[in-house]
């Protein structure tokens, strides 16, 4: 594991300690006993979302009126029915948040409810196998049934125009203009990376300058979970890496971030916030029809090596999909023309 990634885990088992210390004591024996199988990131998604639960509990249901929430018991535990969790997830299409002086108003669509919710069975389920728990509310309460949503990638024409743009920062304004000179090869080896290699935001952000070999045309990543692996890359991204480079040997980093390979203007590795930014920032001067994050960079990198391999094995395995079916899904859309495609070569009458 890197430097840069040993750092992030760190800074997410503090702040899931300080998100323990908020809970209902019963809830730290969980998150123990479940930290070999869970990422560290979604163990700090639950304790949020638990937060979440047991202070609507104590707030709404009359069950609990009257009690706090983070002093909770196992017996209070206990006491939660289905339709408590079901009320809390229609709780959740819309509610105010109070924080300090004032109050935020938020919303949850069923991607959002399904992940407060796996927080909660999760839990149930723990304890219920435990046999601390006589039944298990949680496991008759259905998932939100959610939409499949239309993948959001780039077209051919569209990759090349946000390349151009980049390189050139013609359509930027003027302010933007003033940075841009001093950011376009870090940019422009940032954006071909992410369409070249289709690797994640965090991954990207996370590269030292020694996980770069050219001989082997590869960069070795750390990959969700904290697997090493060697993403290879092609001539394009070969190129702007080099470019980028020839930059980089000249920028002195600042203190602990030496290896980085990708600074920002204060010369510290880039954050996962600066590159977001940057690919917005260039990809609305293409599309102002589409939202384009690096993720959707990725997306734009597994369509178009499907439309050339037809291998959604090797789509999966170059993505870094721990199950093929994940992929399958996202890209059944292009296999969907594929097949369209296929229908109209057969002739059964020659002209």
């Amino acid at each position: 594991m890197s430097d840069y990634h040993e750092q992030l885990r760190k800074k997410y088992t503090l702040r899931l300690r300080e998100c323990i210390g908020k809970l209902p004591e019963f809830c730290e024996e969980f998150f123990w006993a479940t930290a070999d199988n869970t990422l560290i990131r979604t163990r700090v998604g639950y304790a949020y979302d638990l937060k979440l639960f047991f202070g609507y509990l104590t707030e709404f249901r009359r069950s609990f009126a009257g009690l706090d929430a983070a002093n909770l018991s196992m017996e209070d535990l206990k006491k939660v029915t289905p339709e408590d969790i079901e009320a809390f997830m229609d709780y959740l299409t819309f509610y105010v948040s109070r924080r300090e002086d004032s109050t935020v108003e938020l919303q949850n669509a069923e991607r959002g409810k399904s992940r407060k919710l796996s927080a909660i069975k999760s839990l149930i389920n723990y304890y219920y196998k435990k046999r601390r728990l006589d039944s298990n509310p949680a496991a008759l309460v259905d998932f939100p049934k959610l939409r499949d949503k239309a993948i959001t990638r780039l077209e051919v024409d569209e990759v090349a125009k946000l390349l151009d743009e980049v390189e050139s920062g013609e359509k930027l304004t003027d302010g933007q203009k003033k940075y841009h000179k001093y950011t376009k090869t870090r940019d422009l080896a940032i954006v071909t990376l992410l369409l070249g290699t289709g690797i994640r935001l965090s991954e990207c952000v996370g590269i030292n300058i020694p996980h770069i070999n050219f001989e082997v045309g590869g960069i070795k990543i750390t990959r969700k979970g904290g697997n090493e692996t060697v993403v290879y890359f092609g001539d394009e991204v070969m190129d702007a890496l080099e470019l980028y480079l020839t930059e980089r040997e000249n920028m002195e980093a600042a203190e602990g971030h030496e290896d980085a390979l990708f600074l920002s203007m204060q010369k510290k590795r880039i954050t996962d916030r600066a590159v977001q930014n940057l690919v917005k920032k260039y990809s609305v001067l293409v599309t102002n029809l589409k939202n384009i994050s690096p993720h959707k960079l990725r997306s734009t990198f597994g369509t178009n090596l499907y439309r050339e391999t037809g291998d959604i094995y090797l789509v999966a395995d170059v993505l870094g999909h721990s199950d093929v079916n994940t992929t399958r899904k996202h890209y059944a859309e292009v296999a969907e023309d594929n097949r369209r495609k296929a229908a109209r070569v057969v002739k059964l009458r020659r002209e």
